[in-house]
């Protein structure tokens, strides 16, 4: 069975220069990606590729880990992007059979955000894009996106919207007071990395982004941050919001869902609920979640699935989405 892994990371020297070099770039995180993890972000050759075949991977997408471009200065970010989604297409050119890629785009300006879509899909060959939520003060429904997601949407490719750490305003109110360490996990990894992210999905749901843009489809990892457990509570907003589907339905339609290598056969099972088995793709959250043993193709083979739901959430989904043949043409 084929196993396409669609949240795999990596990080150049050009991007962590420039969080390095601002206030904000990379906004109470650095310490994520040092040691080991550093090394293994920074690897897009053969040590990446024998840790996937010991975890029983065959195909990872690329993407930049967070907050990839969103903090940045428009001209800076314009530059990085151009510059990385160049760098994944030339490996994925050395190794088509092992990698895929989602683009970087440069959010800070939201023009050339969609530019820098287009040309990456059209010709880099890249299967979509990574977000990571919101940029600085703006949320994803800001008007000023509206041209990436119609570019989006026309193309047929997926966003992925990843999670970033949520604004300093809301950490201080909601996430402080039990010192740094704790605060910064508080407000990341344990809980505020998913609130934000699914809200943003709540958010363009609102926005009537939708609406306006019926086939655009977007993932989110970790289950659904969150959002997929109220989905009952959820359900109310279509009604006050005066939304033209209800919230199940935009759910079920423009939204696929992936583990981030959280292997919770209870997760799985809301998942399957929620959005059915023809929207869930695999994923590891490489190297963040990167152990050895081969747990996610375990996860895979010994869940509940039958066989051929096995392979949709293996590959097939993934294949579909991106309108890719199982041959990876």
């Amino acid at each position: 069975m084929k196993l396409i892994a669609i949240e795999e990371h990596f990080l150049t020297p050009d991007i962590r220069a420039a969080w390095a070099s601002s206030a904000i770039g990379q906004e109470g995180t650095a310490a994520f990606d040092l040691g080991e993890i550093e090394t293994r972000l920074d690897d897009l050759g053969e040590r990446r590729i024998a840790l996937m075949d010991e975890s029983g991977v065959d195909v990872q997408v690329l993407s930049v880990t967070t907050p990839a471009l969103h903090n940045l200065e428009p001209e800076e970010s314009v530059i990085l992007a151009q510059r990385t989604n160049d760098l994944v297409a030339a490996t994925i050119a050395g190794n088509p059979a092992r990698f895929q890629g989602f683009a970087t785009l440069p959010t800070a300006s939201p023009p050339d955000a969609a530019r820098e879509l287009e040309r990456a899909v059209t010709h880099l060959g890249l299967a979509g894009a990574m977000l990571c939520g919101r940029t600085r003060d703006r949320n994803m429904d800001h008007p000023e996106f509206l041209p990436m997601f119609e570019t989006a949407a026309r193309l047929g490719v997926p966003l992925f919207v990843h999670p970033q750490i949520p604004q300093r305003a809301v950490r201080d109110v909601y996430y402080s007071g039990f010192g740094e360490t704790t605060d910064t996990a508080f407000a990341t990894f344990a809980l505020g990395w998913h609130y934000e992210a699914g809200i943003q999905f709540v958010r363009l749901m609102l926005a009537g982004v939708f609406d306006r843009y019926p086939g655009l489809q977007i993932i989110l990892g970790h289950w659904g941050e969150v959002m997929l457990f109220y989905l009952e509570r959820l359900n109310s907003l279509a009604r006050v919001a005066g939304l033209q589907r209800s919230v199940a339905e935009y759910v079920r339609q423009n939204l696929y869902v992936t583990p981030s290598g959280m292997w919770s056969r209870s997760y799985l099972q809301r998942t399957l609920e929620s959005v059915g088995p023809e929207r869930i793709l695999f994923s590891t959250d490489y190297p963040y979640q990167y152990r050895p043993g081969g747990a996610g193709r375990s996860f895979v083979v010994e869940s509940a699935l039958s066989p051929e739901q096995k392979e949709m959430f293996a590959h097939g989904n993934w294949e579909r989405l991106t309108h890719r043949s199982p041959a990876g043409v």
